[in-house]
């Protein structure tokens, strides 16, 4: 057996499975459901510990013409985002089944989230641009059915803007993609890019080429929640279920942040925008996507609402360091990425099992609520401290690597002390509108109403407070991934 089919399994098995779970008529029942969902996840999981562990792997699927082949050649990058996206989907799959049974079409929603799995598998493990953008495509559409899946109104119109949004963002991608063929020696992905400077310079080319590089860097990060196109974080979350909500949050925003580092550091090549209008816009994004994100966090009475406007903030932060174009900056991101993802995955979840069983979706009806659900509220208050930044949470880690690397890259003028500066005042503002939540929560004063317990399941607590520990843990105990880290961004510069 060829070893690098290896490499179809994290694709094909939660696709497969997801079909089955949609049209299988003894897959409809509760506890078989149960069983399947999570046994197909723990698989997910063992198939990328295998692809890990069996090293350079290359499997050509078909080729849409000649020169563009669609295969899977996953690198250390590539495989680091899979084992996040993978455990990030079984956690949040064991917390389905509990969550969704208030929610009904378990069925419909199961083979959605499979389905998004997969593609989110093919396109991590994606070994050229042509092969990402068409699993990136299909991962967004497929994710759509997660939004509306309550079929209201508000779901419809919410699933279409999240889409529309998508679609302006693939659009501008795509642009790029057609310059990266043109004037690329490949779309393969390639540590430091694959420009042909003097195809460039003989066409007169370059400043088309930075154009069109910021019009891509725009166009993924719609994904992730990078103004100008961000809008459809706040309007999806609210009408999403809770796992569909962890799922858009902590990890398909990730996939926006891992498509902006692809293209910049694989494709086009940090050397050729540093320096140029290209990453001074870059920079500016996203130091205005941080501080805007926490100011609407801050004034939005909604608790759903709240947290997705941190999210786009907590990106804005992220594509910062991805601006600054240092190896320190590149390795600030991808922490913050992986600290950002444990952090809002539990955030959510909890925000889910909080709505489950009190029915409350405003902040400031939450007075009370950590002495009936004490677990839920424990997890929020640590995932909370990691959001806002607070040792030995990891989220300071990580925005200690963001601010050291930013003061320590002169080149990018009054923004190496500005950034430090924003991010300051962004943690200030996510203190200001997370904390009181957990503040309120234990000590409400006069108006507690709420002193009887009343937790959710244990299938709902578990995933919530794993990913709370995690985002302790992994404060406390970065070397392993900061090594990993630093492997790839020594490949990269």
């Amino acid at each position: 057996m060829n070893p690098s089919l290896l490499l179809m399994v994290p694709v094909l098995l939660p696709v497969t499975a997801g079909l089955l779970a949609g049209f299988s008529g003894p897959l409809k029942q509760a506890r078989i459901q149960r069983v399947f969902l999570t046994g197909v996840l723990i698989l997910n999981v063992l198939a990328v510990l295998a692809i890990v562990f069996r090293g350079d792997l290359y499997l050509e699927l078909f080729r849409l013409t000649e020169r563009l082949p669609i295969y899977f050649k996953p690198d250390t990058f590539a495989l680091m985002f899979c084992m996040l996206a993978s455990l990030v989907f079984l956690l949040v799959g064991i917390y389905c089944p509990a969550y969704m049974d208030h929610e009904g079409n378990q069925s419909r929603f199961y083979m959605f989230f499979l389905l998004v799995l997969g593609m989110v598998m093919g396109f991590g493990l994606s070994g050229n641009l042509i092969t990402l953008y068409l699993f990136f495509e299909m991962a967004t559409l497929l994710s759509m059915p997660l939004v509306l899946h309550s079929m209201t109104k508000n779901a419809i119109a919410a699933a279409f803007k999240y889409v529309y949004f998508s679609i302006a963002g693939a659009a501008l991608s795509l642009i790029g993609l057609f310059f990266i063929f043109t004037y690329g020696t490949t779309l393969e992905f390639t540590p430091g890019g694959v420009l042909d400077m003097e195809k460039i310079a003989a066409a007169g080319s370059e400043g088309q080429m930075l154009l069109v590089t910021m019009l891509a860097i725009i166009g993924f990060g719609a994904k992730a929640g990078m103004f100008p196109l961000h809008a459809w974080l706040p309007i999806a979350h609210p009408v999403a279920p809770a796992p569909a909500s962890a799922i858009l949050s902590g990890l398909i925003t990730k996939v926006g942040i891992f498509a902006v580092a692809r293209f910049v550091y694989y494709l086009v090549g940090p050397d050729f925008i540093r320096g140029t209008w290209v990453q001074t816009a870059w920079i500016s994004l996203a130091l205005f996507t941080g501080i805007m994100g926490s100011l609407f966090a801050f004034t939005e009475p909604a608790l759903k609402r709240r947290l997705a406007y941190s999210t786009i903030s907590q990106i804005g932060y992220i594509m910062f360091g991805l601006a600054i174009l240092t190896a320190g900056g590149f390795i600030g991101a991808l922490l913050q990425m992986v600290f950002h993802s444990t952090a809002k995955n539990a955030v959510f979840l909890i925000a889910g099992a909080i709505i489950y069983k009190t029915h409350k979706t405003n902040v400031a009806d939450l007075r009370g609520v950590g002495k009936q659900m004490p677990a839920s509220i424990w997890g929020f208050a640590l995932a909370s401290l990691s959001l806002v930044g607070i040792p030995p949470m990891a989220g300071f880690t990580g925005k200690w690597y963001l601010a050291v690397s930013s003061l320590e890259a002169v080149d990018i003028g009054f923004f190496s002390w500005l950034g430090p500066v924003i991010l300051l005042f962004s943690a200030l503002l996510a203190a200001a509108y997370l904390m009181p939540i957990v503040i309120n929560g234990f000590f409400p004063g006069g108006d507690d109403n709420g002193s009887a317990k009343n937790e959710v399941k244990l299938s709902m607590v578990l995933p919530i407070l794993l990913f709370a520990a995690a985002a302790l843990i992994l404060g406390m105990f970065p070397g392993r991934l900061i090594y990993i880290l630093e492997q790839i961004a020594y490949i990269v510069f």
